[in-house]
C-alpha cells in the first residue's frame, strides 16, 4: 500500500530534478554541477546529446556500484539512470525553459534551476525506491573505503571536474558553489517529503483497517 504513495513522489521528483538540470544548462556559462560540466563538454567535443551522456555515465556508475556493493542499487536506481537523461533532452528540445538574457536574470535562472533540482532530488530519494546512480556510487565507495560520504563526494566530483576542464567544459563560479546551495534544499525537501509519505501511508493504512 505504501508503494502507491512512494511512486508519485519518485516520479514527480525525477521530473523536477531533470527540469532543474535543463534550466541550469540554459545558462551553463555561469557554471553547473561537475557531472553536467562533463556531459556538456563531451556533447561539444564528440556529439550525442547531453542526456545521452548522462545515461552513459549513470549506467557505468550503476555497474561499478553493483561490483562494489549491491546494497545501494535497486530498480529505482536503474530507472533514474535511464530516465533522467532523456527527460533533460526532452525539456531542452521542448524549449519551455527560461531564456538567458542579462547577467542578473541569468543568475536568477540558475538559482531557480538549482532550487528545483534540490527539491526534486529530495522527493525521489524520500520515496526510497532507489538512490540515483551517482548517490549510490558515492555510498558504495564510502562503505568500501571507510571514508565519509562528503569526503568521497569531494574527491569524485573533483576528479570529474578536472577531466571536464581538460576537455573544455563550462566551468565558472557556480560550479564550485553548486553543491553548497543545492545540498540544504535537498535535505529540507527530503525531510518534508519523508514526513508526507509517512503521514499519507499511515492515513491510508488506518482507513483500510477501519474498513
Amino acid at each position: 500500500m505504501k508503494f502507491k504513495i512512494q511512486l508519485p513522489f519518485f516520479v514527480v521528483g525525477l521530473i523536477l530534478f531533470s527540469y532543474g538540470i535543463a534550466v541550469a544548462i540554459k545558462v551553463n556559462y555561469l557554471g553547473v554541477h561537475p557531472w553536467d560540466v562533463l556531459n556538456i563538454a563531451l556533447f561539444d567535443k564528440i556529439g550525442l546529446t547531453i542526456g545521452t551522456w548522462n545515461v552513459i555515465f549513470g549506467m557505468m556508475l550503476v555497474l561499478v556500484s553493483l561490483l562494489i556493493d549491491r546494497t545501494f542499487v535497486n530498480i529505482g536506481t536503474f530507472i533514474n539512470a535511464l530516465m533522467v537523461g532523456p527527460m533533460v533532452d526532452f525539456f531542452l528540445w521542448l524549449d519551455v525553459l527560461p531564456q538567458a538574457s542579462t547577467l542578473m536574470v541569468d543568475v536568477l535562472i540558475l538559482l531557480f534551476g538549482i532550487v528545483i533540482m534540490g527539491i526534486g532530488g529530495g522527493m525521489y530519494n524520500a520515496a526510497r525506491i532507489g538512490s540515483g546512480p551517482r548517490d549510490g556510487f558515492m555510498l558504495a565507495i564510502s562503505v568500501k573505503l571507510g571514508y565519509s560520504i562528503s569526503r568521497v563526494r569531494m574527491i569524485v566530483e573533483s576528479i570529474v571536474l578536472m577531466i571536464a576542464l581538460l576537455i573544455g567544459g563550462p566551468v565558472f563560479i557556480f560550479t564550485f558553489i553548486f553543491t553548497f546551495i543545492q545540498s540544504p534544499i535537498f535535505q529540507a525537501s527530503y525531510k518534508v517529503c519523508t514526513g508526507w509519505i509517512e503521514k499519507l501511508s499511515s492515513a491510508i493504512n488506518n482507513k483500510v483497517i477501519s474498513m
